[in-house]
């Protein structure tokens, strides 16, 4: 069997940007100054500024220079590179090929050490790549989980943030879903600001029927909890989750930089004695 070969990613093109205009973008993006960016890179202001300008050119260290201190995702760093001239230098390689073994197999242990609590694995775009046994089991108490997800998604991959938001899907069963709303769309707008994929997804969501308008503004609780919980009611059963995510510190693939792990914990007694019932069911 041919061993699958890593590819550079198909959205990178040399007549995308310029590469003053991708950099000053993207610094506005995370609401650094020139200053501030000057400062973390070690260069002169000046130099920063003629770089924007494009009255000169970096180099191909100084691009990477630049996207290490911005904190950049890896597929935009080859898109800087690219613009500034250069051949994009990190590769992406299928999450199945013999090189991402070692990934594979941390995030499978990580699932399975989670159980009987839920945890699931996306990509950039909230695409479910991996999911544990109490996920699953989870889902089936909707109901028929392949009938749930083409409700959803159709025939496209399936992803977290639609069956969240969808009016088939999690939302009517969210009690507090103005918060829960309100939080993930603030999240999924920073994420659109560098991701075109959430872009196209955040402009899918917000076109749903009945999407408050309270949801947009990111209002906050005067009294927040020390995490947000998502309460949801399942007929007679009630499950506070809350999540945290997990991500590749030191990553140097596309695929590697693209996937989170979330793990969901019960918020209370009753949320984790229901999981564990479930898991012995």
């Amino acid at each position: 069997m041919s061993t699958p070969q890593p590819h550079l990613h198909a959205e990178v093109r040399s007549d995308d940007y310029a590469f003053g205009h991708l950099l000053r973008e993207t610094r506005g993006a995370r609401k650094l100054s020139q200053l501030d960016l000057a400062v973390e890179a070690g260069i002169s202001q000046r130099h920063l500024s003629f770089l924007e300008s494009g009255r000169a050119r970096p180099s191909r260290a100084m691009v990477l220079q630049l996207a290490e201190s911005l904190e950049l995702p890896l597929r935009v760093r080859n898109r800087l590179l690219v613009a500034a001239g250069f051949a994009p230098v990190f590769p992406q390689r299928p999450l199945d090929s013999e090189a991402m073994a070692p990934v594979r197999q941390a995030l499978e242990r990580l699932l399975a050490h989670h159980e009987p609590f839920p945890a699931l694995v996306m990509d950039r775009g909230w695409n479910i790549v991996m999911t544990n046994r109490a996920l699953d089991r989870l889902t089936a108490v909707l109901g028929d989980p392949d009938a749930l997800w083409r409700k959803v998604c159709g025939d496209g991959p399936r992803n977290m943030l639609k069956l969240t938001f969808h009016p088939q899907g999690l939302r009517p069963l969210i009690s507090n879903m103005t918060e829960v709303g309100a939080h993930l769309l603030a999240r999924a707008r920073l994420e659109a600001l560098e991701e075109p994929a959430v872009a196209r997804l955040l402009d899918e969501i917000l076109a749903y029927p009945d999407i408050p308008s309270r949801w947009k503004l990111g209002e906050v609780n005067a009294h927040p909890p020390p995490v947000l919980a998502t309460q949801m009611r399942l007929g007679e059963l009630r499950l506070n989750l809350f999540t945290m995510l997990s991500t590749f510190g030191t990553p140097q693939d596309l695929t590697t930089d693209s996937l989170r792990l979330e793990h969901l914990f019960p918020a209370d007694a009753e949320s984790e004695a229901l999981l564990r019932r479930l898991a012995q069911s």
